[in-house]
Parts: C-alpha cells; sequence; structure tokens
C-alpha cells in the first residue's frame, strides 16, 4: 500500500476551476485521489498481477503506459521475478516519475524494471506479452488512440496480453446518468463533499473523455486482437482484457 497525504485538492471554493494536470500537487495526494475515486481500483491492481503470472513469458518485456506512480508496475512485478523479464514504465509526467522511482526503490526486486519520461504515443513496444493502461488511453487525445492500440498490438508477442482500464460513457444518455449518479455516491461515502465532487468534475471534464464499451472493444478487434472483452466493472468503470 502505498501512503500519501488526503486528497483535498477541491475542498475549497476555486472559482475558475482548471483544467486537471498530473503536477507535483496531484502526485503527493494521487495515492489517496485514485482509491476513493475509483471503485474497484485494487482489485484491478491485484489482477493485474494475477494477469501477469498468467501471460508474461520468460525474456519478454512489460509495460506499464502512463505508470503514473507504478502501481501496475508493483503489481506485475511482484509475480514474475522468476522469468527474467523486464518492465518498461512509461509517463509523461516529470513529477510523478521522481516519486515513482522512490516507491519502487522502497520495494526492492529482481526484475528489471526502466523508467521512461516519454509520451506513451511515441514509445516503442517491442518484444511485449504484456500491456497494462490502467486509466491512461482516456487521457490521450481521440484522433490518436486508434494509432496507439495498433502499435501496441504490433508490439505485442502471439499470446500476448493487453489490460486496458477505463472510465467509460453508456448509452442512451439516462443510463449514463444513473450510472455517473451511483459513482457520484460512491465517492460521497468516501468522504468527499459536494463542492469536491462537483469542482473535481468541472477539472477533468474536458481532460478525460470517455467512450463506450462497445467503441473500445471494436477498436480491439480493429486491430487483429482476437479476443477482447470486459473482466471487471464497477458502475462507470471498466477494465478489458485483450489477447493477441
Amino acid at each position: 500500500m502505498i501512503h500519501s497525504k488526503s486528497d483535498n485538492l477541491f475542498a475549497h471554493p476555486i472559482g475558475r476551476v482548471p483544467n486537471f494536470i498530473f503536477d507535483q500537487a496531484v502526485v503527493d495526494v494521487f495515492p489517496d485521489m485514485i482509491s476513493r475515486s475509483v471503485p474497484g481500483y485494487e482489485t484491478i491492481l491485484a489482477h493485474c498481477g494475477e494477469l501477469a503470472s498468467r501471460y508474461v513469458r520468460p525474456n519478454s518485456n512489460c509495460y506499464d503506459l502512463g505508470c503514473s506512480l507504478g502501481a501496475s508496475t508493483l503489481a506485475m512485478r511482484s509475480r514474475i521475478e522468476d522469468r527474467n523479464a523486464s518492465i518498461i514504465a512509461v509517463d509523461n509526467s516529470e513529477a510523478m516519475l521522481k516519486k515513482c522511482a522512490s516507491i519502487l526503490e522502497l520495494a526492492p526486486s529482481k526484475v528489471s524494471t526502466k523508467l521512461v519520461d516519454r509520451d506513451i504515443c511515441e514509445t516503442t513496444i517491442d518484444n511485449a506479452s504484456m500491456v497494462v493502461m490502467n486509466f491512461t488511453l482516456q487521457f490521450i487525445p481521440m484522433e490518436r488512440r486508434a494509432a496507439l492500440i495498433e502499435k501496441i498490438y504490433a508490439g505485442l508477442n502471439p499470446g500476448g496480453c493487453l489490460v486496458i482500464s477505463e472510465k467509460l460513457r453508456f448509452e442512451p444518455d439516462s443510463l449514463d446518468r444513473l450510472l455517473s449518479d451511483l459513482h457520484h455516491q460512491f465517492k460521497r461515502a468516501q468522504g468527499y463533499s459536494e463542492l469536491e465532487i462537483s469542482q473535481k468534475r468541472d477539472s477533468i471534464e474536458n481532460v478525460l473523455i470517455p467512450e463506450t464499451l462497445d467503441k473500445h472493444i471494436k477498436r480491439l478487434r480493429a486491430c487483429g486482437f482476437q479476443s477482447a472483452s470486459p473482466w471487471f466493472q464497477c458502475f462507470n468503470f471498466c477494465s478489458l482484457v485483450a489477447i493477441k
């Protein structure tokens, strides 16, 4: 468990709420923020480790794209120490990577782990047996998403595994509103105030662009994945697994 300060970034009236960015203020509270904002987050992480134990092949690479503080990297790393595999963890937030490095140092491992400061759309994927994007694709410009998935597919070895966790949009709008309301109720139960929920929503509205589950699956299959399916969902948050 990664400890952090409590997330109170939106606890006081801000006025004109700025667009959400992964800066030092977010880094300082990120573990608390994501665990209180994303239902099922710990379950998804634990099962990324389980999937790694099943799909990571010896002498191959694993990629954690949009690694933030390395939670997915730690989950994979704990289950593949006997395979001579390597993990490449990529993020374009310097503040995130600096904190990630200090967290990984506290959990020594035999698994070679490289932190890369780069846009994931510009990252080479090679000899991969597992790629994880936990709540990352939703921040990528819509017009770049298909090319990124195509590149990941090309860099995966046959039998390789891609995990994509995302916030989803639903149709019709009435269903989308219901699942959004249930998510907001979850956040209230985690101690967030109405002001915090409202200001966070305003901050992230034009930064995090969700898509429907159908859109995700069609994109994955169009790239060539033989199987692509949700394996976890809670309200409007979902994790998919796709196998090459």
